[in-house]
């Protein structure tokens, strides 16, 4: 069943705008309720606040499709997927992120496998992997973005709060010893921190362009990241950084 909040983040996803009242009659809660909703998710970066309801987050910076992005360092994502790869063991439950290197990820999961349960909110991840006899493919539901061709609230929370996984792959714009891993995109941000939440080791795939970035919403401190797999390119000053928060980064 989906959450106060989900309801809210959907409403004003296909809106673009929404007004307290129009909130509060469509939930059934008094004003003052759904002002300390939005005043709270507000906070967390997730909607924009406006005098007598709000509106969807202001994006610093301009997002590219994944068509674009999936082009870009490519020799250096399918390394850094071949290393995600090569940590997926049979029986695993794991989920795979949006993005390019994680659609790379996707491509490069062994057909040895066996018995593998794989949950993802990408729709392109989920067909690429939809003829592997051995895998079991779960799609998290929930709004389409189009540029990344994820899904993110509402409903698609639920599917992610009730799983358990071994291993998570998550994708990011930044990775920084002062904020740690972050994300442009706000609702997609949310997934991510779910999952993270959700999962006993949590893997961020991120080329070395992403490194010593911060980008807009928080999906985890590096305290809670099992490994960052990266790519040779990473710059020495930069990993010693990250490496002395006490990560462990794996580059290939």
């Amino acid at each position: 069943m989906a959450t106060r909040d989900d309801i809210i983040l959907s409403r004003i996803e296909q809106a673009g705008k929404v007004t307290v009242e129009e909130l509060a009659d469509l939930l059934g809660v008094s004003t003052v309720t759904i002002r300390s909703d939005l005043t709270r998710l507000s906070e967390s970066g997730l909607i924009h606040r406006t005098r007598g309801g709000a509106t969807k987050p202001i994006l610093q910076k301009v997002e590219r499709p994944l068509e674009e992005t999936r082009k870009i360092l490519e020799a250096e994502k399918q390394r850094i997927a071949k290393k995600a790869a090569s940590l997926v063991q049979d029986g695993d439950t794991i989920f795979i992120d949006v993005g390019s290197t994680c659609t790379a990820l996707a491509r490069a999961l062994p057909n040895t496998l066996q018995h593998v349960t794989i949950v993802t909110n990408g729709l392109n991840i989920a067909l690429e992997l939809e003829t592997r006899q051995s895998f079991t493919i779960v799609v998290t539901g929930g709004t389409v973005r189009k540029l990344q061709h994820s899904l993110v609230q509402p409903y698609g929370m639920e599917i992610i709060r009730n799983f358990r996984f071994d291993k998570a792959f998550i994708g990011c714009n930044g990775v920084s010893a002062d904020f740690g891993v972050s994300n442009k995109n706000l609702p997609e941000a949310e997934v991510k921190r779910a999952v993270c939440q959700n999962s006993k080791e949590v893997y961020v795939l991120a080329d070395h362009e992403k490194i010593k970035t911060e980008s807009t919403a928080l999906i985890a401190p590096l305290s809670g990241i099992t490994a960052l797999i990266t790519d040779h390119r990473v710059k020495r000053n930069d990993l010693h950084e990250l490496e002395q928060t006490g990560l462990r980064v794996l580059v290939v």
